[in-house]
């Protein structure tokens, strides 16, 4: 049979790395969060701005709103037909990352993803902005 003094010695064990990784948790999401903001006022708002005009001259109805945060790429169609950025802190390290939604009929679809994976908010590149966006405005502009 297991002793008390086991128990109390692996429960401290877990509760200090616990306590650790806590920590480390903060930092990292600390860190996403400066790298996030910068992303977001260096790459994404110019590239999304541009993308904006690009879209715009093409004959589609869409607007920028830059919330404090994030972007949102909208129809001025629907209210419901947008891309918009945000952090995510949920994942860890956080990540720059889209939610795209579409309205069909009576239906909303919605998704997330990040703008690109396995790739730190850091290390994006307004190459990564502009082919996210290209992946997701044929569906946008088909109809």
């Amino acid at each position: 049979m297991i002793e008390v003094s086991e128990i109390c010695k692996r429960l401290r064990h877990t509760l200090e790395q616990a306590k650790r990784a806590s920590v480390e948790r903060r930092a990292r999401l600390d860190a996403g969060t400066r790298a996030y903001e910068n992303f977001l006022s260096d790459v994404a708002t110019p590239v999304f701005r541009m993308f904006a005009a690009a879209v715009k001259a093409e004959g589609h109805a869409f607007i920028l709103f830059t919330p404090a945060g994030g972007l949102r790429l909208a129809s001025e169609r629907s209210a419901e037909d947008y891309i918009e950025v945000f952090l995510d802190t949920d994942a860890d390290p956080p990540a720059a990352t889209a939610r795209v939604s579409r309205g069909r009929g009576r239906r909303l679809v919605t998704a997330e993803r990040p703008i690109r994976e396995d790739v730190a908010v850091e290390q994006l590149t307004d190459e990564d902005v502009v082919r996210f966006l290209l992946a997701e405005i044929p569906a946008f502009v088909e109809r």
